[in-house]
């Protein structure tokens, strides 16, 4: 079952159009100071959010905390803490500054200290969601706050969606999160689909990667194992595999943390599978893949694989 046959879901997509349309009006009488002063204060972000966080979105403003701890805005579930907030003041952001970075440190830092395992980063304008996994981040949502037309992926920060984790994303698909370039250009931004961040070696987003530590510095991404359309790269896959599971190279691996080797291995066993390289799927497998068999086998992770891949 996808995430799209939920009940839950079903009801967050009925009138999310609606909501967003009046979320945005809501935006707009917010943001008059700044059209009048020329700035608006962080207070502004704070009460944009608020607004797209119930308004838009399915969150009680009860649930929505502010200053707990250092964190500027938490939100809560059966008193549960699920989301921290970094909240800066409207247009500090940008997609391509080190100001993002900086938030998300924040928000990283703020989260570890209340075992809160979700963060968000946003300025009224742009608004980034990810899920920390094995010491680094794993994209949740990335939204303009500003763009006229709401989308399905804003489940994911919803009350329900919030639950889910980030393996289920690919369940929703069909609308992009992006601003088009016009907007973007008259929106003062520059458009996502644009700046998909990249590794200078190798061409591809984190996306591509066996091991992310931050999606948003490239010197982190390790072991390339996806094309940038998400087939297997077949070259670089072996290679990938045997810097994990053998002294490749002559070195052994130091830069990937060991409690985060068992999830890496699945991201690598997902490619390997899609390629049709495995024992029982090859005739002859390499070396390789015979190792990551034998691994996944050990880690009890092999059925996990085959139900993602519907084997």
């Amino acid at each position: 079952m996808t995430v799209r046959n939920l009940s839950g879901y079903t009801r967050f997509i009925t009138d999310l159009e609606q909501r967003w349309q009046s979320f945005q009006e809501q935006r707009a009488e917010y943001m008059l100071q700044q059209a009048r002063y020329g700035s608006a204060p962080e207070k502004i972000a704070e009460d944009i959010l608020k607004g797209f966080f119930s308004l838009a979105l399915d969150w009680p403003l009860g649930n929505i905390n502010n200053q707990l701890g250092y964190a500027d805005m938490v939100l809560t579930h059966q008193g549960i803490k699920k989301l921290v907030v970094e909240v800066k003041r409207p247009g500090s952001l940008s997609w391509e500054k080190q100001s993002l970075s900086r938030a998300l440190e924040q928000a990283y830092r703020y989260a570890q200290e209340q075992r809160v395992t979700t963060i968000a980063v946003s300025d009224g304008d742009l608004f980034f969601a990810a899920d920390i996994r094995n010491g680094g981040l794993v994209e949740r949502l990335r939204l303009c706050l500003t763009t006229d037309t709401s989308t399905p992926n804003l489940y994911w920060v919803s009350v329900d969606g919030i639950h889910r984790p980030t393996e289920q994303l690919v369940a929703i698909t069909e609308v992009d999160t992006a601003p088009t370039r016009m907007q973007a250009k008259q929106e003062g931004t520059t458009a996502i689909g644009d700046t998909e961040l990249l590794h200078p070696k190798h061409r591809v987003p984190a996306r591509c990667f066996g091991y992310v530590g931050n999606p948003l510095k490239p010197a982190t991404w390790k072991l390339p194992c996806r094309l940038i359309d998400g087939s297997p790269d077949e070259k670089h896959l072996p290679g990938a595999i045997r810097a994990v599971l053998t002294n490749y190279r002559g070195a052994y691996n130091k830069t990937i943390p060991e409690e985060a080797i068992p999830d890496v291995l699945v991201r690598l066993g997902k490619a390997a599978w899609e390629a049709k390289k495995m024992p029982g799927q090859a005739s002859k497998p390499l070396v390789s893949y015979q190792l990551l068999y034998d691994a996944l086998y050990q880690k009890d992770r092999l059925e996990e694989i085959k139900s993602a891949i519907n084997l």
